[in-house]
């Protein structure tokens, strides 16, 4: 990674202070209405994980989020009303060239997966894991598990949901055909004035794999 490691977090930090006061402006408009908090966690999460890691997002085109073929899923839990989870993780049921295919793991160069909670003190925060499907045995395991039982008419839904570790400190992300320790890219949580930096581990794009707990 040939950039400015220290301005990319410094620049990412400053996004997450951006969109916590966007948010959090209209939390009591959206209240006194009875609506949810407006706002775009997809695009969001796109944006952060764009400058963190400098792969660049497709000019509004369809297809993938990012320019290399990687997507980007996000949930946030800030003042949701329903239990937030990462949505149509890998292709199914769609179209799409490769849907219920482990091709589509072959050919996704990375998928993050961004995640906006509270820890247990109370603090905003933003983690973002990432998977080289490519490249990971036990993640690759657990969706070929997952397309057989669809193939095999044990599950009808096309679509695979990841459960992040919503309110936990752990790493663990939680599925029906198998529960696993993703890598960790970043981490960082809110004090009383911005957020700051918790971690930052760029070599998990290069060799980080999941595990089993």
């Amino acid at each position: 990674m040939n950039y400015d490691q220290p301005a990319v977090i410094e620049t990412t930090l400053g996004l997450l202070d951006h969109h916590y006061h966007s948010f959090f402006s209209v939390v009591g408009v959206a209240r006194r209405t009875g609506h949810p908090v407006p706002t775009d966690t997809r695009g969001w999460s796109q944006i952060i994980v764009s400058v963190l890691t400098g792969i660049k997002g497709i000019e509004r085109k369809k297809g993938a989020d990012l320019a290399d073929g990687s997507d980007v899923k996000g949930a946030n839990t800030w003042e949701a009303i329903d239990t937030p989870r990462f949505n149509g993780v890998i292709k199914s049921g769609t179209q799409a060239e490769y849907s219920d295919s482990m091709s589509y793991l072959d050919n996704t160069p990375f998928l993050f997966f961004v995640l906006w909670d509270i820890n247990d003190d109370g603090r905003h925060r933003c983690r973002i894991w990432v998977v080289r499907p490519s490249d990971d045995p036990e993640f690759r395991a657990l969706c070929e598990r997952w397309y057989e039982a669809r193939a095999n008419r044990e599950i009808s839904s096309s679509n695979f949901q990841l459960h992040p570790p919503r309110g936990r400190d752990d790493d663990i992300i939680r599925n029906s055909y198998g529960n696993l320790i993703y890598p960790r890219l970043f981490s960082a949580v809110r004090n009383d004035e911005r957020f700051m930096l918790q971690r930052y581990s760029p070599d998990v794009l290069m060799c980080g794999r999941c595990r089993t707990p």
